[in-house]
């Protein structure tokens, strides 16, 4: 009887262990998957930072009232402004091949304005323009203000102009600028592709090819010394003969003057005789170029004893609009 009840108590507790470890296995939790390895085909490439280029001016033109059309590029989908020194005249936004255009229709100041550009991304990113353009509104307001475009360091570009500086045929010299080292670097336009060479007394200083646009630009060293030459500008075809010249006086002021005009608020005298550009660090404070003249009256009595490159004082100014 005992044994009996012993082997019913052991197989009792054997089926209560078996049910148990049944029970253990079906409430377990299953195993995490195994991660597969990556396959770096499917791998989803992160796209590179875009680097950001500055905002920059391709159309000014400003008419005798001192309203303008201005067209440029910049970041799409961005916010470009137009800033008169601190002043904000407009903005508007990029479109999505990067290009703006904006109409100015409240009149420009007359005397010198200096224009530059702020652009602001989507994301917040602060943009300035290296370039700068100065617009000589004239007091009557009854001439073709003057426009130039310039970067520093480089040769100024003129986008507009009263006068017709001094040309032959397609080849033209424009601009006269003076560089941080006091060098001169002269621009124009010729036949696209044609040879443009600069002479000085006979001797070269320097050639350059004229781009698909016709813009050329060459710059002499400072080892071109100072003194008053008789420049050459000879425009070459594509078999070597001179299809175009220039001829005129010039005037290669010395580096300290030249770098004075950039520092010190003077400017460099302009082919066209009447030709002024702004010259404090190529675009500091502006002051109107007829003040300029009225200043210097007793060097240019006679127009026709102004040259090309001489820097000329600026008076002192109350503003920065020469007033």
């Amino acid at each position: 009887m005992a044994a009996t009840r012993t082997f019913v108590i052991c197989t009792v507790l054997f089926i209560a262990a078996i049910a148990a470890a049944a029970a253990f296995i079906v409430m377990r939790p299953a195993p995490a998957p195994t991660p597969a390895p990556a396959d770096p085909a499917l791998a989803v490439s992160q796209p590179a930072p875009v680097a950001l280029t500055a905002p920059t001016f391709d159309i000014v033109r400003v008419d005798p009232r001192g309203t303008a059309v201005l067209a440029g590029r910049g970041a799409p989908g961005s916010r470009v402004t137009l800033m008169s020194g601190d002043q904000e005249i407009g903005s508007v936004e990029i479109d999505a091949a990067g290009e703006w255009v904006m109409i100015v229709d409240r009149p420009l100041p007359t005397g010198s304005v200096e224009l530059s550009l702020i652009m602001v991304t989507p994301d917040g990113q602060e943009i300035r323009s290296d370039q700068v353009v100065v617009v000589s509104v004239p007091e009557s307001r009854d001439r073709t203000p003057l426009v130039v475009l310039g970067r520093p360091g480089e040769a100024s570009r003129v986008l507009q102009s009263p006068f017709d500086g001094v040309s032959m045929g397609p080849l033209s010299l424009e601009t006269v600028d003076y560089d941080e080292s006091g060098s001169v670097i002269f621009s124009g336009r010729a036949e696209p592709g044609s040879t443009v060479r600069v002479i000085a007394d006979g001797q070269a200083v320097g050639q350059t090819t004229a781009g698909p646009n016709g813009r050329w630009s060459v710059q002499a060293g400072r080892d071109f010394a100072p003194g008053v030459y008789n420049l050459q500008i000879d425009q070459i075809d594509a078999d070597g003969r001179v299809t175009a010249v220039i001829a005129l006086p010039f005037e290669r002021a010395s580096a300290e003057d030249a770098l004075a005009a950039r520092e010190a608020g003077r400017v460099v005298v302009q082919p066209g005789n009447s030709l002024w550009r702004i010259a404090r660090r190529l675009y500091g404070d502006g002051v109107q170029y007829t003040v300029i003249y009225q200043a210097n009256r007793e060097q240019i009595r006679d127009p026709d004893l102004i040259y090309p490159g001489q820097v000329f004082r600026a008076p002192e100014t109350n503003g920065p609009d020469g007033r």
